[in-house]
């Protein structure tokens, strides 16, 4: 299978390592060409468990330079989401499909408005990994990826990209109800990412303080009262415990946005909590905490070349 990786954070080096470590035929697209030619040089380093492993892979930063892509992956963040599905547009044969592998609400919609839906597949994935730097990631967890159309069909072409998938060691299932995953996977974030990333705190030190368990649950709880109005039948039973035991399992995780936030990057705010606000006002649901997380994080990131305070004296 030709492979395309659209996005060079920790999943789409993962992703692509692994792929062709398979023996798949990957590129990895990324718009920073400087980091291109590092990739290019230097390979990819893996840090995993007990040992570390480097591997040539090939990358590019024209999308031009991908043809007859079977399979492409989104994995950019998802503010870049539009910017990376008109990239790859030019490049699409008839055949392509399109996987994207994100965070946050509203990227299936996105990638389908300009690539079209009939392509689109959904996923979510429970693989952790952490940039380290330019080329290099911590793979910090195992767990499995899940994909699936939003109309609930299963063509065959699902089952081929689990069977490429599985082979290489990424345990990939397929499920009839991916919008399910995809907000599953949401309320979790809802309730970890920002407040970390204001607080600096790692996922399992948020249960440590009343506060910031209190908040936790009040932010879930309020994307819950979304989750009901729209019937979405989640895949737990109890979101704020599932999300407690996600803290917990992931205790000496630094989250996605707190990483961004240490790195004065721009977060995906906009796309997790922003996602609960907007969908409350469009329901008629008040959802203050999340709105609050939304604009403090907003605010970090407004202030990150700002000067915290004057140094007179």
């Amino acid at each position: 299978m030709n492979i395309a990786i659209v996005g060079p954070g920790a999943i789409g080096i993962l992703f692509t390592t692994m792929l062709s470590k398979a023996g798949q035929n990957v590129c990895l697209l990324d718009h920073d060409k400087q980091r291109v030619d590092f990739i290019s040089k230097n390979g990819i380093t893996v840090d995993s468990k007990d040992k570390t492993y480097n591997y040539q892979v090939k990358i590019t930063d024209k999308a031009g330079d991908l043809q007859d892509i079977d399979l492409f992956i989104i994995c950019v963040k998802s503010y870049d989401t539009k910017d990376a599905a008109m990239s790859i547009k030019p490049v699409l044969k008839d055949s392509s499909l399109v996987l994207t592998l994100q965070n946050g609400l509203g990227n299936i919609e996105i990638i389908s408005e300009i690539l079209g839906q009939e392509r689109v597949i959904g996923g979510v994935t429970n693989q952790g990994a952490n940039v380290i730097s330019h080329g290099k990631i911590r793979h910090a967890g195992f767990g499995d990826t899940v994909i699936g159309k939003t109309d609930s069909k299963i063509p065959a072409y699902l089952r081929d990209i689990r069977e490429v998938f599985n082979k290489a060691g990424i345990p990939t299932r397929i499920s009839k109800d991916i919008r399910a995953l995809i907000w599953s996977k949401l309320i979790i974030n809802v309730g970890i990412n920002a407040l970390t990333a204001i607080t600096h705190l790692k996922n399992g030190q948020l249960l440590e303080y009343e506060g910031t368990r209190n908040i936790l649950c009040q932010a879930v709880s309020e994307a819950m009262k979304i989750v009901k109005r729209k019937r979405i039948k989640l895949i737990y039973d109890d979101a704020i415990e599932k999300t407690e035991a996600v803290c917990e399992a992931t205790a000496q995780n630094i989250s996605s946005m707190l990483q961004d936030v240490l790195k004065k990057r721009k977060t995906e705010i906009d796309y997790i909590n922003g996602a609960i606000v907007k969908q409350g006002q469009s329901l008629g649901i008040h959802t203050p905490v999340n709105s609050i997380l939304m604009d403090l994080v907003k605010s970090i990131e407004a202030s990150y070349n700002k000067t915290v305070c004057d140094k007179e004296g």
